[in-house]
């Protein structure tokens, strides 16, 4: 058994029981949580690690899961709310499989599982569209610092929601727009037994000068935006919760040249916490040496 034990702004005490076998424990003031994801309500960071490339590189399920990460710090009750979606999914998939799908009566079954996703579908969208608009100022900003250029970038959200405009917003029509949806892709779903609409099937485009930074951007590009974009999460965390979250870096310097090494490290810790996990020290330069804590492992 491992023990790890913080303090969270001089309050707070925590307290994290890692187990060989079975789920880890968490205790916020010799309270155990009941969900684990109720740490969020008490500590924030952004991590950046090197695998972080596949955000900006990958497939869409990388962005999604990026995307979803940093509402669900922005507003906790988030993360019920893809439980809940990601629950009606499996309903919804094991409905198709089961005989009862054969019967006349499924169509109210259906319709009852058209209701409650639309709802749902409708809030996660909101939720990561709303996200995506606040954060692209702060990624404009850092990404003209790290490449010392004025490309325009760019921040789309993909979804297959049909006639709702980019700043569309009222919840009743979308939630109508997506109902109609899942309805009109039903008999497809009946052949395939999978839902093919929903924010399960969503992406997120990052663009530079309008082209596609995933399938045209250099490996320089790519490795540019995903700095941008994480030094922009930590940003819009900091304005929005007014407490600047814990940044951590995980071996991220092996990836990035010297000069946005450099940009990077100038940049980090005036207003956050920061770990950096690192194989050698011999990228940082001395006076970031000499303002640092150095733990060997």
């Amino acid at each position: 058994m491992a023990l790890v034990l913080g303090q969270i702004d001089f309050k707070d005490d925590l307290k994290l029981n890692l187990f060989r076998k079975g789920p880890k424990k968490i205790y916020v003031n010799e309270s155990i949580l009941k969900k684990q994801s109720e740490i969020k309500n008490y500590i924030r960071s952004v991590c950046f690690c090197s695998n972080d490339i596949d955000i900006v590189r990958s497939e869409p399920s990388f962005r999604r899961t990026w995307i979803d990460k940093i509402v669900s710090q922005l507003e906790p009750v988030y993360i019920d709310l893809i439980s809940r979606f990601t629950r009606l999914l499996k309903q919804r998939s094991y409905f198709w499989r089961s005989e009862i799908s054969l019967k006349t009566q499924s169509s109210e079954i259906l319709e009852s599982f058209d209701i409650q996703m639309a709802k749902i579908s409708t809030r996660i969208f909101r939720r990561r569209r709303r996200a995506l608009l606040k954060l692209k100022p702060y990624v404009e900003y850092w990404h003209n610092h790290l490449s010392k250029s004025k490309e325009q970038i760019g921040i789309n959200y993909l979804s297959g929601i049909q006639n709702i405009s980019p700043k569309e917003e009222e919840e009743e029509l979308i939630c109508k727009r997506i109902a109609e949806q899942l309805l009109n892709q039903r008999s497809i779903e009946a052949l395939t037994g999978k839902c093919n609409f929903g924010p399960h099937r969503d992406d997120i485009e990052f663009l530079i000068n309008n082209i596609s930074v995933r399938k045209y951007g250099s490996s320089g590009q790519q490795r540019t935006f995903i700095l941008a974009l994480k030094m922009a999460e930590l940003d819009l965390l900091t304005k929005t919760l007014n407490v600047p979250p814990i940044l951590i870096l995980d071996d991220v310097l092996a990836e990035l040249d010297l000069t946005r090494q450099n940009l990077l490290l100038n940049s980090v810790g005036k207003d956050s916490q920061c770990f950096i996990s690192a194989t050698h020290l011999d990228k940082f330069n001395q006076s970031f040496l000499g303002s640092s804590q150095i733990i060997h492992l």
